[in-house]
């Protein structure tokens, strides 16, 4: 019983990072498949993004993020 109940666990545990991990996926946050992710889109990844954390992530300025800017905000430490 005992190893159902911790296999169960890990599996959850590992179903959840996926999903974590998907949801942030810079092809699932763009979700109208424009090539760049907008606030709006980093905001239903990320809910507590702020417009200022957004704007210096975006490096060129055009108002939404390139995979590569997307990937550097993804790696950013949290804060």
């Amino acid at each position: 019983m005992k190893k159902i109940i911790l296999s169960s666990l890990v599996v959850l545990g590992l179903s959840t990072a996926a999903f974590a991990q998907a949801a942030t996926d810079f092809t699932t946050v763009d979700a109208d498949a424009s090539g760049g992710v907008s606030l709006v889109e980093a905001q239903a990844a990320w809910p507590d993004l702020t417009e200022e954390a957004f704007n210096a992530a975006d490096l060129d300025g055009n108002g939404e993020l390139s995979a590569e800017e997307y990937a550097a905000l993804a790696a950013a430490p949290a804060g």
